[in-house]
């Protein structure tokens, strides 16, 4: 008997159990390359495994480990047997990681940190100080390939199960802890296939972190659905990347800015053979103009998505007729998803600035132990995102900068991403942050941080000089500053509030 709900890749391998389901790069020797047959086998194994080691419907299994195949053995392990998957960023100091294994107490932590394991036996410093400290091993330890390879006992889920908890990226405040059920994780996947018409030809590349819904629910859980393809990929190179694409005719890419531009700045960039891919996507944060035009150049529809680790993430599609008439825009609702624009309690209509509200069934049943934050985010049925966007009369939605990075001066509103769009339209800028900084006469003015490319000189004064034949003059950064690199968090956002305090 293979459950309703919570194997996915169980039900997937009925249909297609020889469809070639996840690549892993790079392995010694070449790439591992698995049906769905062979990783249902798997996850069955690793399902078998968490059970005779006491794992239960409910219980937390964590994971602090770099992207690799036992990390997606163990998500879809545990949705075969009601476990809650826990992975949490290992960029993390232990200092900042051991508050949120006491939140969520798994009860097994696994790591590819020497330090975790090594530590555990005799106590860590900085350990969780509620419940007992889980039982720590090496991710490597994980073998159960001597384990049946059937299925394990069914479980009877709800959709409104728990499946993950992935810590939100923190880049405002503190970390929450945002519960994935198994229905935001299905309706999340139905909703990337019907807007963005993947099929099951699909064959992507898995390029963000497995601690991050970026690199579990953009694409990853969608295809398993659907039956396309993973590439599982190591460490992020662009030259590694151009030749994955090449050789295992990519279809579709998912990364963030900061990886787009690296990916464009490459040597390679110019001759490689791009030819199977259809189109990419941009997330995490706005990807700039000349970005995208590098790659259109290429003939890659190069288009701006939006999503957060509470609500879907894939919230809106563009139709690709409109990805360069409508640069910046992410298109239209997906399909099973309500949106609507607020000032206040005021509904805002076409071309006025508003806070985006959503709902649906891809939205967070809630934050785990965190019912005040909860009630805050979501009071009435309509998630809070936090993020300023406006509409135009045809429908198509725009995102304008996050509510809380929106900074008066002198009585005007100014939003960063405007500022910084402005910022990389020169030839000699790689990156830039906008910040409001505290002013005597005008309340907040503006700070730019910069980062040029290498080679490449430019004064504050000719970069003001820019600006100022491109935006209001109250628009226009009183302060900049240029830098050798910017903060970045383990997602690839800039990591603006340490901006404000350096």
């Amino acid at each position: 008997m293979i459950a309703a709900v919570g194997d996915w890749l169980g039900r997937r391998a009925s249909y297609t159990p020889n469809k070639e389901a996840l690549v892993v790069e790079p392995e010694a020797g070449g790439p591992l390359r698995l049906t769905y047959g062979a990783w249902n086998a798997r996850a069955n194994q690793t399902a078998h495994w968490l059970l005779a080691a006491g794992i239960e419907r409910g219980d937390r299994v964590g994971v602090v480990a770099q992207n690799c195949v036992q990390m997606l053995d163990l998500l879809f392990a545990c949705g075969k047997i009601g476990a809650i998957f826990v992975p949490y960023n290992w960029r993390l100091t232990e200092a900042e990681l051991w508050p949120l294994v006491a939140d969520t107490e798994p009860k097994l932590l696994f790591t590819d940190k020497a330090e975790l394991w090594q530590a555990a036996g005799a106590g860590v410093a900085g350990a969780p100080a509620t419940g007992a400290l889980p039982r720590i091993l090496p991710i490597g330890a994980l073998d159960p390939s001597d384990l049946p390879a059937v299925p394990p006992p069914p479980v009877e889920l709800s959709l409104d199960d728990p499946w993950m908890i992935l810590y939100t990226g923190g880049t405002t405040g503190r970390s929450k802890g945002a519960i994935i059920s198994h229905g935001q994780a299905t309706w999340n996947a139905w909703n990337t296939i019907a807007g963005w018409g993947l099929s099951p030809d699909e064959r992507v590349p898995l390029l963000t972190p497995l601690f991050h819904t970026g690199g579990l629910n953009v694409f990853t859980t969608p295809l398993a659905l659907l039956g396309g393809t993973t590439i599982l990929m190591g460490a992020f190179d662009p030259g590694s990347l151009l030749g994955v694409i090449e050789r295992e005719r990519v279809t579709v890419l998912f990364m963030v800015p900061t990886m787009y531009q690296m990916l464009q700045a490459h040597p390679w960039f110019g001759r490689a053979n791009l030819s199977s891919v259809q189109w990419a996507i941009s997330g995490g944060a706005p990807c700039p103009r000349p970005v995208l035009d590098s790659f259109w150049a290429r003939g890659i529809d190069l288009r701006q998505g939006y999503g957060l680790t509470e609500v879907g993430p894939n919230c809106f599609a563009i139709p690709a007729e409109a990805v360069r008439s409508m640069p910046g825009s992410v298109g239209f609702p997906i399909m099973h998803g309500a949106v609507r624009v607020m000032e206040g309690d005021r509904p805002c209509g076409p071309g006025e600035v508003g806070e985006l509200q959503l709902r649906g069934p891809h939205v967070t049943v809630g934050y785990w132990r965190r019912p005040d934050a909860t009630a805050e985010a979501n009071p009435d049925g309509w998630f809070r995102t936090g993020d300023l966007v406006y509409r135009d009369e045809a429908g198509f939605f725009f995102i304008v900068d996050r509510k809380k990075e929106m900074f008066i001066s002198g009585g005007e509103n100014i939003y960063p991403v405007e500022v910084e769009s402005a910022i990389y339209e020169h030839p000699a800028v790689a990156e830039a942050a906008v910040v409001g900084v505290p002013d005597p006469q005008w309340g907040e003015v503006g700070k730019a941080f910069v980062v040029l490319k290498p080679g490449v000189l430019l004064t504050s004064e000719e970069l003001l000089r820019f600006l100022r034949e491109r935006l209001a003059r109250y628009k226009v950064p009183k302060f900049i500053e240029f830098r050798a690199a910017l903060p970045r968090s383990a997602a690839g956002k800039i990591l603006k509030r340490e901006l404000k305090t350096s």
